[in-house]
């Protein structure tokens, strides 16, 4: 940047000129030079600013693959994958729902015995409460096979063939015995309903805005007024013009918050979570209620029997970016993860600490991270929390270990956030704090986006995955040693309509395919891990499942 000569600097008028001109063309000449330098493995699809093609809602405004920040062919691509069947006609009855009573599962030629690495098939017949059976798909069924006793558990993917009948596929990857378990999550109406809002201008999450400044002599006042996202040409949740907007000059994002009576828009401090509010009817609560909602069905309760493979059939290989995610991803045993991704490995205190060295670990995204910095701060030696003055639970955090030279960062994303009150400086946009990331072999950034996104539209969180897209390829091309893990979204505790599981599933699969084709990243597919294990679901996963999550963090850090 010039900067305006004044008499103190005594520098001539046309000598400015010509430094300007001079400094202005080698920055374009040293642009020129280091872009025909830099190697970009990935680059994200460029969307047209003629689209034409635009994704209709239940609300007053329409959302391009412009919008969104990428191409329509791409747009494609995600609608394919997201696709999800649906009732065929409306439902106006109870009775004709999925029903988890007369819903049942079999074991498709059940064996006296199977060896270790075998499969066996599931079917599961949907029928609804009048025990009929369903002519279309779209439930939401879950499948695992267990054993409580030898605390292991893998997950099995459902297939809907689209007619009220459903197949698993469930891999034996233990000796000994096994049982199979598979619940209803929702029934296909229910996920219809979690269709219908998730676009629609309904406002099921609400925030507040905190301002502060000063007031009549010198006091200092403080407002608390309502927030949200605005997205669209008004945005889901419409005030008029009575509102302050705030835009994120980067990502394009636009927050704004009710206009506060006294206080200038530029006086907002804090950000915090506001109520929910629930859409549904009379008649959708009655299908949503919680009787009918993530219950297992009955079936073949027989226990499987599972010999020892004499061959050896390990070929997993050193844990490294580029390795595709199978399902199942890997199974528990005595509650270790055994991946089959790559050949993870448990560490101990002594080991995390020397993994570590000379490492700068930046942890993004929600309480689930904040999980993982948690359990690094119990589990490397002597490292210490930094006071740096903000919410223990709201951050951002920072740890250091001196002697190994160790530094773990954690930080929430942007809003829309669900947290207790905290400074709303201290908020970033996941993509613009990796933008401020120089990179390198010393670097592990892992994020995450999924349980504060699943409260609104679906474009709206392309457009912040297209966002950080960008920003990671970035990343990579100026320091491609860098390393970079997206940890996908997990099960949750609550299956109602503010943070449904069916809600994260869809996201995950959004980042998922969104990322596929940028080499470098690497992808953790903790849903299945949370999905299958024999903890209660929450949105917080148990002690014993972090630790396993830790583990394969440091199996990528340091490759066996």
């Amino acid at each position: 940047m010039c900067i305006q000569p004044t008499a103190a600097l005594s520098v001539h008028r046309l000598t400015y000129l010509c430094i300007c001109l001079l400094t202005i063309s080698c920055m374009a000449l040293w642009r020129l030079i280091e872009n025909d330098h830099q190697t970009k493995p990935f680059q994200p699809p460029i969307p047209r600013r003629d689209a034409r093609k635009f994704i209709k809602t239940n609300s007053s405004s329409t959302i391009s693959a412009h919008d969104m920040g990428i191409s329509e062919e791409e747009w494609e691509r995600l609608q394919k994958a997201l696709e999800w069947p649906s009732p065929d006609q409306e439902i106006t009855e109870l009775s004709v729902s999925t029903s988890p009573v007369h819903s049942k599962f079999s074991i498709v030629r059940l064996n006296q015995n199977y060896s270790v690495g075998e499969k066996i098939l599931l079917t599961i017949t949907a029928r609804d409460h009048k025990n009929k059976l369903k002519r279309y798909g779209g439930d939401f069924f879950k499948v695992k096979l267990f054993n409580s006793k030898l605390k292991a558990s893998v997950y099995g993917e459902v297939v809907d063939h689209r007619n009220g009948t459903y197949s698993a596929s469930l891999l034996l990857p233990w000796e000994g015995q096994a049982q199979v378990s598979v619940r209803l999550e929702h029934s296909s109406e229910v996920v219809q309903i979690l269709k219908k809002y998730r676009e629609s201008s309904f406002t099921r999450s609400h925030y507040n805005g905190h301002f502060e400044g000063p007031g009549p002599n010198k006091a200092r006042i403080s407002e608390v007024v309502q927030c949200n996202l605005k997205w669209g040409g008004n945005g889901s949740w419409i005030k008029g013009n009575c509102c302050c907007e705030y835009k994120d000059i980067k990502t394009g994002t636009v927050w704004h918050c009710e206009r506060p009576k006294k206080l200038s828009c530029d006086k907002l401090v804090y950000h915090s979570r506001g109520g929910l509010e629930n859409p549904l009817d009379a008649f959708e609560k009655q299908i949503f209620t919680k009787k009918l909602t993530n219950v297992g069905i009955n079936g073949d309760t027989q226990i499987i029997n599972v010999l020892p493979n004499t061959k050896n059939n390990d070929r997993t290989e050193r844990c490294r970016p580029g390795l595709t995610t199978p399902v199942p991803a890997g199974f528990y045993l005595n509650d270790v993860w055994k991946s089959f991704v790559c050949k993870t490995q448990q560490f101990n205190s002594t080991q995390t600490g020397n993994c570590l060295k000379n490492k700068i670990v930046y942890l993004m995204g929600d309480s689930t991270t904040r999980q993982w910095f948690e359990s690094l701060e119990r589990k490397v030696p002597g490292i210490k929390r930094m006071d740096l003055h903000t919410p223990p639970k709201g951050g951002p955090l920072m740890a250091v270990e001196l002697t190994n030279n160790i530094i773990v960062h954690w930080g929430p994303h942007g809003v829309p956030l669900r947290f207790t009150k905290m400074l709303i400086t201290d908020l970033h946009y996941i993509s613009n704090d990796i933008d401020e990331i120089a990179g390198g072999p010393h670097a592990v950034i892992v994020f995450t986006l999924f349980a504060h996104l699943v409260f609104h539209p679906l474009t709206f969180y392309v457009h912040e995955v297209a966002k950080i897209r960008q920003s990671v390829v970035s990343l990579l091309s100026r320091a491609p040693d860098t390393l970079i893990i997206i940890k996908s979204g997990n099960t949750a505790g609550q299956k109602d309509i503010f943070q449904s599981d069916w809600y994260a599933m869809q996201l995950n699969t959004v980042m998922q395919e969104m990322f596929r084709h940028i080499d470098g990243v690497i992808y953790f597919d903790v849903w299945q891990m949370t999905s299958c294990h024999y903890l209660r679901e929450n949105i917080h996963p148990g002690a014993v499942i972090v630790a396993n999550e830790i583990d394969m963090l440091l199996s990528y850090v340091c490759p066996a």
